[in-house]
């Protein structure tokens, strides 16, 4: 008879063994983790290397056709690497499970995106070539774009959803490396939607704008950024673009001298409106841009145009000098009637102040306008512009807001939303939290050449569901310090009321949707008594004023309690001077 001692050593030895047989499997589960990461590591980081190489390229389908397939061979081997069942039993661990269920969930996305999303884009592109988008004797060949549109409709979807996917993974769980490279991941997928996405919309607009259904006529506005409005400036001059079966000519050219004021406004405005901004924007062509809506400002553009001619235009279109010096990267210099080469290191300087400075009758500036606007278009139409330099330039444009588009059929302008193409309002939603900052001149002048508007925004607390977040804004005024003796037409000559030399600005500070003011105030070489304002749509608009002279800048500090979100932006005026908004610290508090 066996006896208790003896039974119990038994027992010992069968549990110690058993215990390192538990311990040798978990050694083998980790090791055999382990080594799958670590392979499964190096074919996403290759993977990402060879996205990040193209990423930028994307708007060309043809671009992917090569790239695509070498990221897929290393996405799909991630994939398998990282959905065997032993990985899939340890993603139901505590603490390490959320990190594998993490790198599984990128490794699917990106090779959704390289294996799935992105076939379908890859496959037309074979025969697609940006070459086929340039124009010849003045007219555009849609085919090639419209042969691309389903692919890249469909591509586009399947993208979002993949980027989608790695948004909601919980990065609060994971150790920081992992953080950082979900959080990356994440915003390469972003990139590679926004870009297939742009390739879709395009191929569905543009054969439809350049007339390949019926002709069109689009009014082109060329807002001047030395003269700020909200969207960007005064609309100083007009053209009228048609487009007819891909064929494009220009048509009517017009200055704001050549329109009325129009008493009672060509359309109604809001009450909200007319509490904030009166009814200039309804009576000058060159106040349409005032309000920061460019739907409103397209509808009211295509007003005054059909009071003026009797036309009735199919949609509008902004740009800028700055736009133009984009363009003029894909042309080269042009040279106009007057000799002057226009280029794209002079277009703003010539266009915004050197004019002024040469003609002091606006007509002359007018006519110079006008040739510069002829003979940009005439080597646009002949085909002579880098089809991706130009596109290039364009998209640059669009992402400052410098090219907006606004189409009065309902169902082409759904083709734009989600861009700034639009000109929307700032929105804030459960994702972003936004502020807007619109500068306008209040001087008649041609003085906002010189001037420099810098923002930032951070968040004060965490308070979760009452955060605090601030924003700070600064005038700066780098006019020479003899600006009153310029020529009367670049300073205002006092007509408004404001002293040659001074620069009057005022600014509305759309706040984010909801958000309550928790303090708001000046500082700097000059401030100001207060803040007047309105509420457009739902957000609450501060409005500040501000009188400088050359050197003097002016702060406005704004904090505000409201939701606390992943992202915290300001959309602003684009102005000539675009700031280093590096030397520009968010204050959460009012500093003398």
């Amino acid at each position: 008879m066996t006896s208790a001692p003896t039974m119990k050593s038994r027992a010992g030895q069968v549990a110690a063994w058993a215990l390192v047989i538990i311990l040798a499997v978990c050694l083998a589960v980790f090791a055999w983790i382990g080594v799958r990461a670590y392979l499964a590591y190096g074919h996403l980081t290759a993977a990402q290397e060879t996205a990040r190489e193209v990423a930028a390229d994307l708007s060309d389908p043809a671009i992917a056709t090569s790239a695509v397939p070498q990221i897929a061979d290393d996405t799909a081997a991630a994939r398998a690497l990282t959905s065997d069942p032993v990985w899939r039993l340890v993603e139901t661990f505590p603490w390490i499970g959320p990190q594998l269920n993490a790198v599984s969930t990128v490794a699917a996305a990106v090779d959704q995106v390289a294996s799935e999303a992105l076939s379908p884009l890859v496959e037309v592109g074979t025969s697609f070539s940006l070459d086929t988008l340039r124009p010849v004797d003045g007219a555009f060949d849609t085919a090639p774009l419209e042969a691309v549109a389903d692919a890249a409709g469909t591509s586009a979807t399947d993208v979002g959803e993949a980027a989608a996917s790695v948004h909601a993974i919980d990065e609060s769980a994971l150790l920081p490396p992992l953080q950082s490279a979900v959080s990356e991941v994440g915003d390469l997928l972003d990139e590679t939607h926004t870009a297939v996405d742009a390739v879709a919309k395009a191929a569905v607009l543009m054969p439809a704008m350049l007339g390949s259904d019926s002709p069109r006529d689009y009014l082109v506005i060329f807002q001047n950024n030395a003269e700020w409005r909200s969207l960007g400036g005064i609309v100083g001059a007009t053209a009228v673009i048609h487009t007819d079966g891909g064929a494009i000519s220009l048509g009517a050219q017009a200055s704001s001298g050549d329109f009325s004021r129009y008493d009672g406004g060509v359309i109604p405005l809001s009450d909200d409106l007319l509490a904030i901004y009166e009814d200039k924007p309804a009576r000058y062509i060159q106040n349409v841009t005032q309000v920061p809506d460019f739907t409103l400002s397209g509808e009211l553009a295509q007003a005054m145009w059909l009071q003026e001619t009797g036309q009735t235009v199919d949609g509008v279109i902004s740009i800028d000098p700055v736009t133009l010096s984009y363009v003029l990267e894909a042309t080269g210099p042009v040279t106009l009637p007057t000799g002057d080469v226009l280029s794209s290191d002079n277009a703003v300087s010539l266009l915004l102040n050197e004019v002024y400075q040469r003609y002091e009758v606006p007509a002359e500036q007018d006519a110079f306008f006008a040739a510069a606007t002829a003979a940009v278009f005439e080597k646009l139409a002949s085909g002579q512009a880098d089809p991706a330099a130009l596109i290039s330039a364009l998209s640059r444009a669009g992402s400052e807001s410098r090219l907006l588009i606004w189409n009065a059929n309902a169902a082409d302008q759904s083709v734009l939303d989600g861009t700034t193409l639009q000109g929307d309002l700032p929105a804030t939603d459960d994702t972003q939290t936004t502020f807007g900052v619109y500068a306008n001149d209040g001087t008649g002048s041609k003085m906002d050449y010189y001037m420099q508007l810098d923002s930032a925004v951070g968040w004060c607390t965490d308070g979760g569901d009452s955060s605090d977040a601030a924003l700070t804004v600064r005038l700066r005024d780098n006019a020479p310090e003899d600006a009153a003796n310029l020529p009367s037409y670049i300073t205002g000559g006092g007509g408004f009321g404001v002293t040659p030399g001074v620069t009057r600005t005022v600014i509305y500070l759309y706040l984010p949707e909801g958000a309550e003011v928790v303090s708001a105030g000046t500082t700097g070489t000059v401030t100001t008594p207060g803040f007047g304002g309105g509420e457009h749509e739902g957000r609450r608009v501060l409005t500040w004023s501000s009188d400088l002279t050359p050197g003097e800048e002016s702060t406005a500090v704004v904090r505000v309690r409201t939701p606390h979100t992943p992202s915290l932006n300001v959309q602003s005026t684009p102005t000539i001077n675009i700031a280093a908004t590096d030397d520009l610290a968010v204050s959460c508090e009012i500093s003398g």
